[in-house]
């Protein structure tokens, strides 16, 4: 029987050991801008006790349909270039708590990773919850017949979440996942008067981590109010906001991905 993941040619996941760097933030706005590179992508949200993609793109009413080989994800757009997965298409309201102990929890994560008919994608983009127990070690056995393209490892400037990100290099290390590199978000904060760059949570961690651990850093996204409110609102910032500080940063962190993709592709 053929796979649900059989027309998924790079699978990428987006991890850290902190919880409110922005995981969601960086899924989101990669599939948008590899999107905009004329690829087709999905997001799967194995966030299960916090599932915010649904809402970052505008999408939080949708429901989950069945077809005859499992279950049909949610499409963004009518061209279907971006597919969501995510608990939050499945409650019954939006304020359910997901209450789960680590079995059921692993269960439907291997439900996502078998069921949903994604059809061809050229990337799969999966988004985690923090740390590195239960749902992590559900998600990386599930996928590693598939042969991940590796992981991207978000952090912010200062110590305390370093720290933590660290901790995921060496739980990366342990289920020998490849890392593709180390994303520093909410570096800095430019004043969209006079573009001047406050360093609010310190700087530079993330880069540091990378060149300690032998990984590649991949760049900083300043904190952006024009990013804030287009994932508030479902809109496409790579498309309504080219000028904003953020935009380089995060095209810039696709390129990198786009080639290293071209590269273990050839």
């Amino acid at each position: 029987e053929r796979s649900h993941l059989a027309g998924v040619r790079h699978i990428l996941l987006v991890l850290s050991g902190k919880g409110g760097v922005g995981k969601s933030t960086i899924s989101t706005e990669l599939a948008l801008a590899l999107r905009h590179a004329g690829k087709k992508v999905g997001i799967l949200d194995v966030d299960l006790c916090g599932p915010t993609i649904p809402r970052m793109f505008g999408v939080q009413d949708s429901d989950v349909h069945q077809c005859d080989s499992g279950w049909v994800p949610v499409f963004v757009d009518q061209d279907k270039s971006i597919s969501l997965m995510s608990i939050g298409f499945l409650l019954e309201k939006p304020d359910d708590a997901v209450v789960w102990r680590g079995p059921k929890k692993n269960a439907l994560i291997k439900q996502f990773v078998g069921d949903v008919a994604w059809g061809d994608l050229d990337f799969l983009i999966v988004d985690t919850p923090p740390g590195t127990s239960d749902e992590h070690i559900s998600t990386v056995e599930a996928l590693r017949p598939y042969k991940p393209l590796g992981a991207i490892l978000v952090t912010t400037p200062q110590a305390v979440s370093v720290g933590d990100v660290r901790r995921e290099l060496t739980f990366c290390k342990k289920t020998r996942l490849r890392v593709l590199g180390i994303v520093e978000n909410m570096s800095g904060f430019v004043c969209p008067h006079c573009s001047e760059c406050t360093n609010i949570f310190s700087k530079g961690g993330g880069e540091e981590l990378a060149k300690h651990a032998g990984v590649p850093f991949l760049g900083c996204v300043p904190l952006d109010p024009q990013l804030s409110q287009s994932l508030e609102e479902g809109r496409d910032f790579i498309q309504e906001f080219p000028k904003s500080s953020a935009f380089p940063a995060l095209a810039h962190i696709a390129q990198q991905i786009l080639d290293g993709a071209s590269q273990r592709s050839s």
